[in-house]
């Protein structure tokens, strides 16, 4: 029911940033929680950022002062702004809807964030 569409992933120089957008459609109010995960070649999928209804966020260490989740309720949006960007965060990243009532999580398509020279 829940729809995840992505967008704002690309190519960038390392030092670089890139804003990334996740729009919801569906279930929205039924859902508490939004992240950010990504997944490197041949690597596990890995919690980059989350934010809760009201503000409350979390962090991998990798990117803590360097990336900010944030989110637009009235528009069932969540961002995440990517600064300083390096190789390692070369991945394909993922927006993630939770729903604590259910346990139900959602995810969008992936969208590709090279940082490269």
């Amino acid at each position: 029911q829940v729809q995840l569409v992505e967008s704002g992933g690309g190519l960038v120089q390392p030092g670089g940033s890139l804003r990334l957008s996740c729009a919801a459609s569906g279930n929205i109010f039924s859902l508490y929680v939004m992240g950010w995960y990504r997944q490197a070649p041949g690597k596990q999928r890995e919690l980059v950022a989350r934010i809760i209804t009201g503000g409350s966020t979390n962090y991998a260490d990798s990117v803590k002062g360097r990336f900010t989740i944030s989110r637009d309720n009235a528009k069932n949006t969540v961002y995440l702004q990517m600064n300083s960007l390096n190789p390692e965060d070369t991945a394909v990243y993922y927006c993630n809807a939770f729903r604590p009532a259910t346990g139900y999580n959602y995810w969008g398509q992936g969208t590709q964030v090279t940082v490269s020279s």
